[in-house]
């Protein structure tokens, strides 16, 4: 839902006028950011809640700031003043008869934002689709409106490789069973998870995002929510990324229900489903069990996001029967391990070792809960690449 025509708009207007020290900040965009770019420096500075491959070098490079923030938590710097809005960007669609806009694929911290922005902008999209929950502004709360007619941006994954489809069974065989509520992260290993879905039943989703995979999952009658206790029946997500399919399947289809990040993401609210099963990736683990996922090394990579907050809420299931999974392949694509016996200097923990409990890769799942250092690490050792499992 990146508003790219404000945003280029915006770069124009700084060339032209000399504006000077104006405050960027953003979540997860798509495009290619005009903004950011270093002939603007001095003009605009972003400062990013989450990064992408489209922000990263200006983060690392020094050009912008970054902010370490559960997304859950994001909200709250608006509505508590911490960071004060003059103006909000927005995408949303085309006003229905009662006058009412929606901000289409994404929620998540933007209701927050127009809410306590003082000044709000608003493209029009006729492609934006409309949906339901938090996702309703009337018109007459968007100060300016201004019209442009562009498809969403497209994140389409590749067919899923071999080692992805090796931990998509590992998951969906021994941790996913019928009933349970599922969160799953971006990228290719819970699209590979979702494949290996196809025979499961009636599963749930109270996710923070999800793409294309949910919908063919929906489709086959395998998600119904029916066995939820927070929203029975729907689908709970705060943004959604993926092709036009998933953007057609989100219009006007009131089986999803879009969220604030805060509701969302809330452990009160996750650990009241059956069966939580958390699914999300990691950069590097150590053989204790820390987490890395917003980093390599010293460089920022992405951002701590929702993952501790549906790790924790699956831990803290009420049933008992939650399962909070980190899952990646055992090494990178370049060959680098990915369960390492120390953390790279200057990597930030996301997930603490005190809060993982599964562990997979294609060699297996490596369960951590109450396991002490020892046994921990013959626990991770045994699903590691097998040329990193001899001792040096």
């Amino acid at each position: 839902m990146t508003p790219t025509p404000l945003i280029d708009a915006m770069a124009e207007h700084g060339r032209q006028t000399g504006l000077k020290n104006v405050e960027v900040i953003h979540i997860l965009t798509e495009g290619p950011m005009e903004i950011i770019k270093p002939e603007f420096e001095g003009i605009f500075r972003t400062n990013a809640l989450f990064l992408d491959k489209n922000t990263r070098a200006a983060v690392n490079e020094g050009r912008a700031d970054f902010v370490p923030i559960f997304l859950s938590e994001i909200p709250l710097l608006f509505r508590r003043g911490i960071v004060n809005l003059d103006v909000a960007l927005v995408q949303v669609s085309p006003p229905d008869e009662h006058g009412f806009c929606t901000l289409g694929a994404a929620v998540e911290c933007t209701r927050a934002a127009i809410i306590n922005a003082k000044y709000i902008i608003g493209l029009i999209n006729p492609k934006v689709p409309r949906t339901f929950g938090d996702s309703i502004i009337h018109m007459s709360h968007i100060d300016t409106m201004v019209e442009g007619d562009m498809d969403l941006p497209s994140r389409e994954f590749s067919e899923s490789s071999d080692i992805e489809k090796r931990i998509g069974m590992h998951i969906a065989g021994n941790l996913v069973s019928d009933g349970a509520t599922l969160q799953m992260g971006i990228g290719t290993i819970p699209q590979a998870v979702c494949e290996q879905l196809q025979h499961h039943r009636d599963l749930g989703i109270h996710t923070e995002m999800f793409g294309d995979k949910v919908v063919d999952l929906v489709e086959l009658g395998c998600i119904t929510n029916a066995r939820k206790t927070i929203s029975t029946g729907k689908i709970v997500v705060s943004f959604v990324i993926g092709s036009k399919k998933v953007y057609d399947f989100l219009d006007n289809n009131p089986f999803v229900v879009m969220h604030d990040v805060g509701f969302c993401n809330s452990v009160t609210n996750i650990c009241q489903n059956p069966k939580v099963t958390a699914i999300n990736s990691a950069i590097e683990v150590d053989l204790t069990g820390q987490v890395v996922a917003d980093s390599i090394g010293m460089k920022m990579y992405s951002g701590v996001g929702g993952q501790i907050d549906f790790i924790r809420g699956a831990a803290l299931g009420l049933d008992g029967l939650g399962k909070p999974i980190i899952a990646m392949p055992a090494r990178t694509k370049d060959g680098t391990p990915k369960i390492v016996p120390t953390i790279r200097l200057g990597a930030g923990v996301v997930t603490t070792r005190a809060h993982a409990h599964y562990i997979v890769t294609e060699y297996g799942i490596a369960y951590l809960f109450g396991k002490n250092l020892r046994q921990r690490a013959y626990e991770l050792i045994n699903v590691a690449h097998q040329t990193d499992r001899a001792r040096p």
